[in-house]
């Protein structure tokens, strides 16, 4: 009966929105959704939860594929309706591979890009958070910055030592490059043993991560927008100039 029921409600919601999906679908699968007002066309996409690598997560866990962001990030980067991209995160990491790779897409877009960071942005969400063209983060919100880690079987050898140490280099230079603080800095941060009772490294919240220079400045939703809608128009007013 279940198999049944389900393709007839597809069918009528097909029906009721003029033989389209119905616009809450992308924010359940994907966490993202399409905004259009004056200043142009705005996709806001979620980063929350744990970053899924390559090994599926529990259900009961919270995540962001990067199978579905990835191809979705080339999609609005060629896209000629969407004209910005808001990113709001809320992640506590994950994976290290698949989160430089969803960054790297991120630096790599030529269209406006904000982040707003809320709740959280730890560990491999550092990267991300930086990603954009512009960075911002709520007061309240933290950041966790600490040393590469890893579950399960590990060979206790130099060359594993050495792997996460060229691991650990891939991120910090990441970092460095998208943002303003200094590569000594982000390695005292990393390896503090004062601030985690059990761990090393740091926790930044909002006023300390714009201190630092990880984060360009404090703001909420509205100040994210503001910045987004300003680069827009300025990219449009380039368009016009080079035209004229």
């Amino acid at each position: 009966m279940q198999e049944e029921t389900k393709p007839k409600k597809e069918e009528e919601n097909k029906q009721t929105n003029g033989g389209e999906q119905p616009p809450i679908q992308p924010i359940v699968d994907l966490g993202s959704t399409t905004i259009k007002n004056r200043h142009g066309t705005i996709h806001c996409l979620t980063i929350v939860g744990q970053i899924e690598g390559h090994m599926v997560l529990p259900n009961t866990t919270k995540t962001t594929k990067y199978e579905h962001v990835m191809p979705l990030l080339a999609a609005l980067e060629e896209s000629e309706e969407v004209d910005g991209i808001l990113f709001l995160l809320n992640t506590v990491g994950g994976d290290v591979e698949a989160g430089l790779a969803i960054a790297e897409l991120i630096s790599g877009m030529t269209k406006p890009t904000v982040s707003l960071v809320l709740g959280g942005g730890h560990s491999i969400g550092v990267p991300l958070a930086v990603a954009p063209k512009c960075t911002m983060i709520a007061p309240s919100a933290s950041m966790t910055i600490h040393p590469v880690r890893t579950s399960g079987m590990t060979i206790a050898a130099p060359q594993t030592v050495h792997y996460f140490e060229r691991l650990q280099e891939r991120i910090t230079q990441f970092v460095v490059k998208n943002s303003h603080i200094t590569e000594q800095t982000f390695a005292e941060l990393m390896m503090n043993t004062r601030d985690m009772a059990a761990d090393v490294g740091s926790v930044l919240y909002g006023e300390e991560a714009v201190e630092y220079g990880i984060i360009d400045r404090l703001g909420g939703l509205s100040d994210a927008l503001g910045c987004l809608y300003d680069m827009i128009d300025e990219k449009k007013k380039g368009r016009r100039r080079r035209k004229s």
